[in-house]
């Protein structure tokens, strides 16, 4: 199967090896970070330094200034990578990698974005008890939208720089989840339920959207807020336990169990408004995305994938979508798959629903973590690629060249070399 590595623009610049070192991984493709949420990353192999601190969520090239209103939400330049390239550390490394013979898609991080939430507090989840998330813009917000969708087309088109197409993460609801900078939020364990609860917003864009709807927003939020009353004591959680020592659709279960959870503690008629109100957003961003970045690309043929999960519920980098759906206007989707022993009954299983809809033309990507320091699974990579393939998944997706030690490249190298 193609094999594509994500990768930041900070691991190839200032280092003459790195293109040539990716090159014979075996990879045909290398997912490089154009726009980008706030990290601190290792950079193991580089010439001049080990840590990269990005401060701030930041696009890795300039911005356009005709594009943009600095009133309004807008992308931020980095200042951490420097580069002789004009065109920002993003161009110098996708040349840097067509010219070792790696075909480059750009990686495009949407609705995370703390800076944002902090230079524009309005435009923030706001969950049931009037906490903001300043890491995640509401994405039914018309300027969020607005802010989404251009920077989509300027991130993922980068002209000159020889990129083929985009992989869009976060292109839907951001919620609770998230490392934000020393997270103290597992004193108290959230199932998938809770976490989807959690993640509700109560803006006035989205209060308004449920009472559009029929919805009592303020009701609402006191039936959320209740739910999660036993949650807080540690009395109970609000979905069963999930299933262990069960097949590959255990997972699909679980996600259906949880659902019906939130169907059991809201009412089936105020959760189907809820998700009602909440699908029409994702998928109307989803939608305007995948076109602005099609026409921005003209008349080039641009390849656009979205990282997904199957349950439109579930929010994140994985945004949740309905499979049907985001498969009639993206060219595919990359998904995670837990790899290894660890994957246990999630092992490649969230496949299944994309592959259900998929096609000749349609790309799906599994994809696995590759650093053991992060749970990886590099030593199982040949056995969980099989696998994958067997479930439907048409291409692989390495999380992360950059971060990874040599030697969980090299079982990668091998793992690859044993798929041809």
């Amino acid at each position: 199967m193609r094999a594509a590595a994500f990768l930041y623009p900070w691991d190839v610049v200032g280092d003459p090896e790195a293109p040539g070192r990716l090159a014979a991984l075996g990879i045909q493709q290398v997912t490089l970070a154009s726009a980008y949420h706030s990290t601190r990353a290792l950079t193991p192999r580089h010439p001049r330094h080990r840590v990269v601190a990005a401060r701030h969520s930041a696009v890795l090239y300039p911005p356009d200034p005709a594009r943009w209103r600095h009133d309004a939400p807008h992308p931020y330049p980095q200042d951490w990578v420097a580069c002789d390239d004009p065109d920002g550390p993003y161009a110098e490394a996708a040349r840097a990698l067509a010219e070792a013979g790696l075909e480059v898609h750009s990686w495009v991080v949407l609705a995370h974005n703390s800076r944002l939430g902090e230079d524009f507090p309005h435009t923030s989840v706001r969950n049931a008890y009037g906490d903001r998330y300043p890491w995640a813009p509401c994405i039914a917000r018309p300027e969020v939208r607005a802010y989404a969708v251009a920077l989509a087309a300027e991130a993922a088109v980068r002209p000159g720089t020889g990129t083929r197409g985009t992989e869009l993460e976060s292109c839907g609801w951001y919620g609770l989840a998230h490392l934000h900078a020393h997270d103290k939020i597992g004193g108290v364990p959230l199932d998938g339920a809770a976490a989807a609860l959690m993640s509700l917003c109560f803006c006035e864009v989205c209060e308004e959207g449920y009472a559009s709807l029929g919805g009592d927003p303020e009701r609402l939020r006191d039936a959320v807020r209740r739910a999660l009353e036993p949650v807080w004591r540690g009395e109970r959680t609000t979905a069963p336990p999930a299933e262990t020592g069960e097949t590959a659709e255990t997972g699909e279960r679980r996600r259906a169990g949880e659902w019906s959870a939130i169907e059991a503690l809201l009412g089936a008629e105020t959760a189907a408004l809820v998700a009602g109100w909440r699908d029409a957003a994702a998928g109307r961003l989803q939608r305007e995305t995948v076109a602005a970045v099609r026409q921005e690309a003209a008349p080039d043929r641009f390849r656009v994938l979205l990282h997904a999960d199957p349950a439109p519920h579930r929010t994140g980098a994985n945004a949740g979508t309905r499979p049907a759906d985001v498969l009639g206007h993206a060219d595919g989707v990359v998904v995670p798959c837990p790899g290894g022993p660890e994957g246990g009954a999630e092992r490649g299983e969230v496949l299944r629903p994309f592959a259900a809809h998929g096609g000749p033309l349609v790309t799906l990507a599994a994809n696995f973590t590759v650093v053991s320091g992060m749970g990886g699974s590099p030593h199982t990579l040949a056995e969980d690629a099989a696998h994958a393939r067997a479930l439907g998944a048409t291409e692989l997706r390495l999380y992360h060249a950059g971060l990874a030690s040599d030697q969980d490249l090299a079982a990668v190298a091998k793992a690859l070399a044993e798929q041809v």
